[in-house]
């Protein structure tokens, strides 16, 4: 749910840390770490369901956001989305690649890291907000329910769900921005302009 909280929200003081990273402040870095380094890590297990593989590849995510911090518009940009998708993107390229097809080989079960799933669960459920887009994600049509799902806790691109759900990528990608502008309009949220 986190990471669609952070699709959802942005945060007021985010301008200012962008430009702060764009001026190569490594305090910066340290406070977008503590800001999102949980929520990339949880992202980023839950598609590699291997905690040393995500490890590496959160700090690959993080290397990867200070050396192109210059490319955020600080006026339009949202830090945790951005930086989500960088996480998810390193996540499914790993599993892409020949070591990440290998090594999931193996077929892997969520139970094996069931007591850190159950940990972060909790965390992330005792939040107002986490219940409020759970309630908002419940009102959506199914099928646009479907993509955000398959989006952010599956970590399929749009082309994949245009496969998975046998529907042209052109209907997939009105679903995902239409799903995204309810969810915005049903919590309340402005879209940046």
């Amino acid at each position: 749910m986190l990471p669609l909280i952070l699709a959802i929200y942005a945060d007021p003081e985010e301008p200012a840390l962008i430009v702060r990273l764009q001026h190569r402040d490594p305090k910066a870095l340290a406070e977008l770490y503590d800001s999102y380094g949980r929520a990339a890590f949880a992202l980023v297990l839950r598609v590699v369901r291997d905690r040393a593989i995500a490890e590496d590849l959160v700090q690959e995510t993080f290397l990867r956001v200070w050396n192109r911090a210059h490319l955020i518009d600080s006026e339009k940009g949202a830090l945790g989305p951005w930086l989500l998708a960088i996480a998810r993107n390193r996540a499914i390229d790993y599993l892409r690649s020949s070591a990440g097809r290998e090594r999931n080989a193996i077929e892997l079960n969520e139970t094996d890291h069931a007591p850190l799933y159950r940990e972060m669960e909790a965390e992330i459920l005792i939040s107002d907000q986490a219940r409020r887009v759970r309630a908002a994600m419940d009102r959506l049509a199914p099928n646009y329910r479907t993509v955000m799902e398959l989006a952010y806790f599956e970590g399929l691109s749009q082309s994949e769900m245009s496969i998975k759900m046998g529907q042209p990528l052109g209907t997939i990608k009105t679903w995902v921005r239409t799903a995204l502008q309810s969810l915005r309009n049903d919590l309340g949220v402005a879209v940046p302009s």
